[in-house]
C-alpha cells in the first residue's frame, strides 16, 4: 500500500448538490487498502434474474457485501461483466428486427454499463446508508482502447447471452451468428473480444476515488474504441473484464485485485475426481498450471491470465473467489490468493 494522499468525502446528510461534488470534510491523509473488485456475471445475473426485477434484487445482494467491505474501511471500485446482459439485447435486436434498426454491439457495451452502474449505485448507496455510511458511488461510462488490427475482432471468442441447446445454436449459426459449445452448460454466442490496451477515463476514475466516491467503472470491459483520422471510434466487440479489471486496477493502484466468480476458488481438473482447489500460489506457478492448458479459455483462463498480469505490472495481491468469501480472500483465508514473489512467504 502506498502513502497517496486524498480527500475524504463522507456526507452525513447528502444533498444534491454534495452528491455531485460538495466535500463537508476534506484532509490528507495516507489512504486504506484500495481494492478492484471484479463481479462476475453471475455475481449479477442469475439464471432468473433477466427480468428487471430479479436482475435488481440480485443486484442488492451483490452490493450488500460491498457495502461490509467500505464499511471495513476498504477504499473499493467495482467493475463487472455484462455476459449476460448484452446477450439479452442481441436477442431484442433480433426479435425487434422489423420495427427498429438493430443497435451495433458498442452500443449495446454502453447500455449494459449504464443500467447496471445505475442499479450498482443506487442499490450500494442504500446498503451504505444501512451502516450510516453515506459515500457517493458514482458509475463511469468507461472507453477502452483497442488495436484494429487485433485479430480478435476478426474472430468472435467471447461467450455472452444464455445458454442454449445444441438444436437452438444451430438455428444460430444457420442464420450467420458464431456459436460455441461451453462443456455441460449448453452452447453459447460468441462475439469479437480484442485485447483492451488502454482505459481512456482512467484519470476521472482515479481522481473520483481519491476524494473519497465508491467508483462502478469499466462494465463489461469497457467500451471498445479505436483511434482512427485524429479521434476515436467505437468498434462492435465486447472485451473480456478481467482482463480490462488488471489494466484498472493498475490504473487506479489498486492493492488488490479481486476476482468474483461463482466457485469458491481457482481449481485443477475442474469437476473431475480429481479436482484440487489452489490456495495460495506463486505467479511462476500459476503460469505454468496455465501453460499447460489446466484452465479453459472460456470460463478461468481469462481470471488466471488477469491476475497474473496485475502481478507482473507491480501490483502485490490477487484474489479470485466467490462474493460470500471475498473478506476472508483478503486475508489469505479463502479463495485462490496470487501475491508478488517479494511477499510470498517461504
Amino acid at each position: 500500500m502506498n502513502d497517496k494522499g486524498g480527500l475524504s468525502l463522507w456526507l452525513e446528510t447528502p444533498t444534491p448538490l454534495e452528491s455531485v461534488g460538495i466535500m463537508v470534510a476534506a484532509m490528507s491523509m495516507p489512504r486504506s487498502q484500495r481494492l478492484l473488485i471484479a463481479l462476475g456475471g453471475n455475481a449479477i445475473a442469475k439464471p432468473a434474474s433477466h427480468d428487471p426485477e430479479n436482475q435488481e434484487a440480485v443486484v442488492n445482494a451483490a452490493m450488500e457485501q460491498v457495502a461490509d467491505l467500505v464499511a471495513q474501511g476498504y477504499e473499493v471500485a467495482l467493475t463487472h461483466g455484462n455476459g449476460p446482459q448484452v446477450g439479452d439485447l442481441l436477442l431484442r435486436n433480433e426479435l425487434a428486427r422489423d420495427a427498429v434498426a438493430p443497435l451495433p454491439l458498442d452500443w449495446c457495451v454502453a447500455e449494459t454499463q449504464a443500467v447496471l452502474g445505475y442499479l450498482m449505485a443506487n442499490s450500494l448507496e442504500q446498503a451504505l446508508r444501512r451502516r450510516s455510511l453515506h459515500r457517493i458511488v458514482v458509475p463511469v461510462i468507461t472507453r477502452v482502447l483497442v488495436d484494429p488490427g487485433d485479430p480478435g475482432l476478426d474472430t468472435p471468442s467471447k461467450p455472452v447471452g444464455q445458454f442454449v441447446s445444441r438444436a437452438e445454436a444451430a438455428e444460430g449459426t444457420q442464420a450467420g451468428e458464431t456459436w460455441g459449445e461451453q462443456g455441460l452448460k449448453g452452447w453459447r454466442r460468441l462475439v469479437p473480444s480484442p485485447e483492451p490496451c488502454e482505459i481512456l477515463d482512467r484519470h476521472v476514475i482515479d481522481h473520483l476515488m481519491d476524494v473519497g466516491a465508491v467508483v462502478v467503472a469499466a462494465g463489461g470491459g469497457g467500451i471498445p474504441m479505436t483511434a482512427r483520422n485524429g479521434g476515436r471510434r467505437g468498434v462492435e466487440a465486447v472485451l473480456d473484464k478481467d482482463l480490462t479489471g488488471a489494466l484498472l486496477a493498475e490504473a487506479i493502484d489498486a492493492d488488490c485485485f479481486v476476482i468474483v466468480t461463482d466457485v469458491p476458488a481457482v481449481a485443477l481438473r475442474y469437476g473431475t475426481d480429481q479436482q484440487e482447489w489452489l490456495g495460495r500460489v506463486t505467479p511462476a506457478r500459476l503460469r505454468t498450471l496455465a501453460d499447460e492448458g489446466h484452465f479453459a479459455d472460456g470460463s478461468m483462463g481469462p481470471k488466471v491470465e488477469a491476475t497474473l498480469r496485475f502481478i507482473a505490472a507491480g501490483g502485490e495481491r490477487a484474489v479470485i473467489t466467490s462474493l460470500d468469501r471475498v473478506a476472508d480472500g483478503l486475508t489469505g483465508r479463502a479463495g485462490t490468493v496470487i501475491e508478488a514473489e517479494a511477499l510470498t512467504p517461504v
